[in-house]
């Protein structure tokens, strides 16, 4: 009894609370509504008054359709869009903003349609719909493009959808495309002093940098971001600069740290109950006690999984199912953790796929076709109005050198479109050049090695190596994206490459690692997969003919404050008998792995030095020594 006259009580209390407000609520409308206000300002300042009490948005836009008010009507349905986004119901946010676009349209307010195609954009990014959300952003652009001399509130919005743009190609993980983006949306915030705005580009920039694996610059903007949020006193944005801090700290090994800054941010984000944002706290909170062990880690994760998956935060999906397919590696449930890297490959195909990525490039095109053509359009209407003025002074002498700075511009015009296309053109053939260092016959063969294992019914051997394979497909996937990477990173991925080529010598090759206590491997840059070709050659070439014991030793050192040397030393049969054995095959095949390094170091830096020699014992050869020395960067 005493419990149901709380409840009743209680109950009186919020009735009469929301009585009380809607009664206020309701003069204010009623007071804009009868002096017929087109100050969507003063509106704006109503509704967001109330921007988190759905009862009274509702009672508010009901007024406004019932008076007829078109101005308010327009606010109502944006602020239950921005409403349901922000509590993730997507399809409702999409739905209500949609209809404020049709209102904004019918009474001709250029200002809102851009807001409210990038807040539709916006909505579709957060659900990882690419097309949607790009092609919603560029109608944006193209329509604030469009205006001439453009306000405050115009330069606003254009920076917003660059800002936007930039972000979704952080989802398709083309880090340097959204720094473009990025450099270009926070130039226009600068100008404006737009603190949220500078606030959320900061932060990109910080995760676009720690993806390319520069921690420190990474760093420093999210500490500058946080910043800009301490200012505004954005609580999402202290949620979202935390949990990149934690993250960027997990990558740096410093779990501790990662930990006490996540449990800072974790009540906020559960009191602001942004489930785009909730989802990747605990996913970042999973990650850290993963890594010190902790036992609640996997009702972590799996609590961030059922948050993404059940307001379909596809990013979120992705990062859970990977997060616990490393808990069960570590607690050596290879199976389970097979399980989940496989799931966390399939969900992020749906997002990272050849066709996204096909779509992006077309849109590129587009845009600089595009560009190009008002370019073009300019010029001839240019030329039309001095047309007319030498018709009317016959001024033959203007004619000619209008025409011949005309004739200039297009020349200068058609060579930068010419050189843009021959770089774009090498980008891509370096690229492709990258991702077909690894030779396809490995890829083929250890998967029979693997195949085996499953025949054999070492299902525990299977898992683990399939795992690693699986991985070390990854590294060169996202080694086709970056141009550095650090020699950790680099040693670690040698490692995975090795265990797995070891594989078919029937685990005889002794590989091991050694380094120099002076080089600190995570600040030491070099081009991804540099070693691969090496190790290659000493397996297939030195070990691959030999008998008894074999061994590889990757060995790195300081040799003073600019330079370290890189060593690759087999006890394999020697160059020259390599060279033999490869002229007596009846197919010869053309290695085209080591040039290819030897180009790709020359850009990276033409300082290095590579050379090759015989391991001598006795006056017998006894092996080979390849020796990388290059400046550290």
């Amino acid at each position: 009894m005493k419990r149901v006259h709380f409840f009743v009580v209680f109950f009186c209390f919020i009735s009469m609370y929301s009585q009380e407000k809607k009664p206020a609520a309701k003069e204010i409308i009623r007071a804009l509504i009868l002096k017929k206000s087109t100050s969507l300002r003063e509106v704006t300042t109503v509704f967001l008054t109330y921007k988190k009490d759905i009862d009274t948005i509702h009672f508010l836009l009901n007024e406004c359709i019932n008076s007829s008010y078109l101005e308010g009507q327009l606010i109502g349905f944006n602020s239950l869009g921005r409403y349901y986004r922000d509590h993730s119901f997507f399809n409702k946010s999409i739905f209500n903003h949609k209809k404020a676009y049709e209102i904004a349209t019918e009474i001709d307010n250029v200002l809102f349609q851009i807001k409210i195609l990038n807040s539709i954009g916006s909505v579709y990014r957060r659900q990882d719909d690419i097309r949607n959300a790009l092609n919603y952003h560029q109608r944006a652009l193209l329509k604030a493009s469009s205006i001439k001399n453009p306000t405050i509130d115009i330069k606003q919005t254009i920076s917003i959808a660059q800002n936007s743009m930039g972000n979704i190609y952080l989802s398709l993980r083309q880090y340097k495309l959204a720094l473009k983006e990025f450099s270009t949306s926070i130039i226009t915030q600068k100008e404006i002093n737009h603190k949220l705005g500078l606030a959320i580009n900061y932060q990109n920039i910080g995760y676009a940098n720690q993806e390319l694996g520069y921690l420190d610059i990474a760093l420093e903007n999210y500490n500058t971001s946080l910043y800009y949020n301490g200012l505004i006193n954005s609580d999402i944005g202290k949620i979202i600069c935390n949990y990149s801090i934690a993250s960027l700290f997990i990558k740096q090994k410093k779990y501790t740290e990662a930990l006490r800054k996540v449990n800072s941010i974790l009540p906020i984000a559960i009191k602001e109950n942004d489930k785009y944002y909730l989802s990747s706290t605990y996913n970042v909170l999973g990650l850290a006690q993963v890594y010190l062990n902790k036992p609640q880690a996997e009702q972590t994760l799996l609590k961030a999984l059922k948050i993404s998956k059940e307001h379909k935060v596809q990013n979120s999906v992705v990062k859970a199912y990977e997060y616990l397919a490393i808990l069960y590696e570590k607690q050596n449930s290879y199976k389970k953790a097979f399980i989940y890297y496989r799931k966390a490959i399939e969900e992020d195909a749906k997002t990272f796929n050849d066709r996204n990525l096909k779509y992006i490039r077309e849109l590129t095109t587009r845009q600089e076709k595009d560009r190009v053509a008002n370019q073009i359009k300019n010029l001839a209407k240019q030329h039309e109005i001095t047309q007319l003025q030498l018709t009317k002074s016959k001024n033959t002498l203007i004619l000619i050198i209008v025409s011949s700075i005309l004739i200039c511009v297009l020349l200068f015009s058609f060579y930068k479109f010419r050189y843009y296309q021959n770089k774009t053109k090498i980008l891509f053939l370096k690229q492709e050049a990258l991702q077909s260092q690894m030779n396809p016959h490995f890829i083929f063969n250890a998967l029979n090695s693997i195949k085996l294992y499953i025949i054999n019914n070492e299902q525990k051997n299977a898992v683990k190596y399939l795992n690693k394979f699986a991985k070390l497909i990854r590294r060169i996937l996202e080694a086709s994206q970056i141009r550095e990477t650090t020699l950790y990173q680099e040693l670690e991925t040698m490692e995975v490459y090795m265990s797995i080529e070891n594989i078919r010598f029937l685990n005889e090759i002794n590989y091991r690692t050694i380094i120099d206590p002076l080089v600190n491997t995570e600040q030491v840059y070099i081009p991804p997969l540099i070693l691969q070709p090496f190790l290659e050659n000493a397996l297939w070439h030195g070990l691959s003919s030999k008998k008894g014991e074999k061994k590889i030793e990757l060995s790195v050192h300081k040799k003073d404050d600019n330079f370290i040397e890189i060593t690759i030393e087999d006890n394999g049969i020697g160059r020259k008998a390599a060279v033999k054995i490869k002229e007596n095959k009846s197919i010869k095949r053309k290695s085209i792995g080591i040039n290819l390094t030897k180009d790709r170091l020359k850009k990276f830096n033409s300082q290095y030095l590579l050379t090759y020699s015989d391991v001598h014992t006795n006056n017998l050869v006894t092996g080979t020594k390849v020796c990388l020395k290059t400046p550290f960067k």
